[in-house]
């Protein structure tokens, strides 16, 4: 069984081209990494009026994927990223996880 999981995060509105830029050219080791962690139907949507992303993905197993922050892969995207978006410390994006309230297969 899949685990379905959402978050928003934040992009800078200056910044919404090259955001959407980097992930049309996604690094293949960030996907592969990110499907031999269980990964799949990721999709990052954006409110345009105020930069707020909304993140949905669907993994196998909720501790294989919380690993893929220990990758470099992960960190050096992160470090990518970093200028694009609100950030910790780490330069991980800050999310805020949704707590499913519906759904309709």
């Amino acid at each position: 069984m899949m685990i379905r999981k959402a978050s928003v995060m934040h992009v800078y509105k200056d910044h919404y081209e090259e955001y959407k830029k980097r992930h049309d050219e996604l690094w293949p080791e960030m996907e592969e990494m990110l499907k031999a962690h269980g990964v799949s139907d990721y999709s990052i949507f954006l409110l345009e009026d105020t930069g707020q992303l909304f993140a949905y993905l669907r993994v196998e197993d909720e501790a294989v994927y919380a690993r893929v922050s220990e990758t470099d892969i992960c960190q050096k995207w992160w470090a990518y990223m970093e200028p694009l978006m609100e950030t910790n410390k780490n330069n991980s994006p800050v999310s805020i996880d949704l707590t499913e309230v519906f759904y309709l297969a």
